[in-house]
């Protein structure tokens, strides 16, 4: 790891730790926005356009859709699986309307409804939040801290239609009446839509890589469920030395597997603001929601069934279990023959 990267993870802990420092102090769990975590290492750590979006549209769209969520809780008659489906509409016409690609703005939206969030407090921290964030991206941009990249949408030509939004929807609310129904709404956390969209909608090549996707989504909820558990609740450290320890461990677990994807770090926060006696079970239904999701999400919107068997062996044996896979020698081949 390069000294500017290091830097910039350790701005991200500072970050992090400012921002559940201030939760645990003022006592107001809103303030937590555990997609903030996803979007430092979109925004700062990942030296590459992950979003098509400028950064006056990323504070906009963020506030916009926190507030829309806010809004939902606070005045909609309809029940839960209504207002999923309504967030859910509201976030894809801003990003069709907007032709832009920040996803993470629907777990913004969505988070409230299924935590039944009605506090303002909370588009109050996700605009301060994504503020933070874009200024200090910029900063690092001009100090040479992190590489340039051109977030000009024009350049990159926005290819999904309506009609590619409303079958997201129909999966989406697929999956989600089951847990709705039966209480158990950490299958359909709001990363993990995320995720399922990321999938379906981007051109990233971790669509090619859904088996280490879902190994590190649920190694995030594992590390997640056991700070806030252990050593939170058991060994009584504070909120903020929990999430410090939290993504140090978590930092180092992606550079280690190589897969810096974003929705993991909101997935690994997510236990700090769910009532702690659910926080045992958060991992199980976290992979459970994410087999769903991505089984649909390559089956239905990628065709996996459809690939050839060298991209299908690339897309679901582990990396590390390939270069195990022996190969025949020119020798062996040439006697045979």
């Amino acid at each position: 790891m390069n000294k500017s990267k290091l830097i910039r993870y350790l701005f991200g802990l500072i970050l992090i730790g400012l921002m559940v420092g201030v939760s645990e102090w003022l006592g107001e769990k809103e303030i937590i926005f555990p997609e903030v975590a996803a979007l430092i290492l979109g925004l700062w750590v990942i030296d590459k356009k992950v979003w098509t979006i400028s950064r006056p549209l990323i504070v906009i769209l963020m506030t916009v859709s926190a507030l829309f969520g806010v809004f939902l809780v606070g005045y909609s008659p309809f029940p839960m699986l209504a207002n999923i489906a309504l967030s859910f509409i509201f976030t894809s016409l801003c990003l069709f309307v907007t032709r832009t690609s920040l996803i993470p703005i629907i777990s913004a939206s969505m988070l409230p409804v299924l935590l039944s969030t009605h506090s303002w407090v909370y588009p109050l921290s996700v605009f301060s939040m994504s503020l933070i964030l874009v200024c200090v991206q910029w900063v690092f941009e001009k100090k040479g801290l992190r590489q340039f990249v051109n977030i000009n949408s024009n350049k990159s030509p926005y290819r999904h239609g309506l009609g590619h939004w409303i079958k997201l929807l129909v999966g989406i609310l697929f999956i989600a009446v089951i847990p709705v129904y039966t209480g158990n709404m950490y299958f359909i956390v709001p990363p993990l839509v995320v995720t399922f969209v990321e999938f379906s909608s981007s051109s990233a090549g971790f669509r090619n890589r859904p088996v280490q996707i879902f190994f590190v989504l649920v190694v995030s909820a594992i590390l997640g469920a056991f700070c806030q558990c252990i050593l939170h609740e058991v060994l009584g450290f504070s909120e903020l030395s929990t999430v410090l320890l939290l993504f140090a461990c978590l930092f180092l677990f992606i550079e280690v597997v190589g897969e810096p994807f974003a929705p993991a770090c909101a997935i690994a926060l997510v236990p700090m603001i769910i009532p702690q006696q659910n926080v045992l079970l958060y991992p199980l239904q976290v992979a459970g929601g994410a087999a769903l999701f991505l089984f649909m999400a390559m089956v239905f919107f990628l065709k996996c069934y459809r690939w050839k068997r060298a991209q299908l062996l690339v897309c679901f044996v582990p990396k590390f279990m390939r270069s195990r896979i022996s190969k025949p020698s020119k020798r062996v081949v040439r006697l045979k023959a």
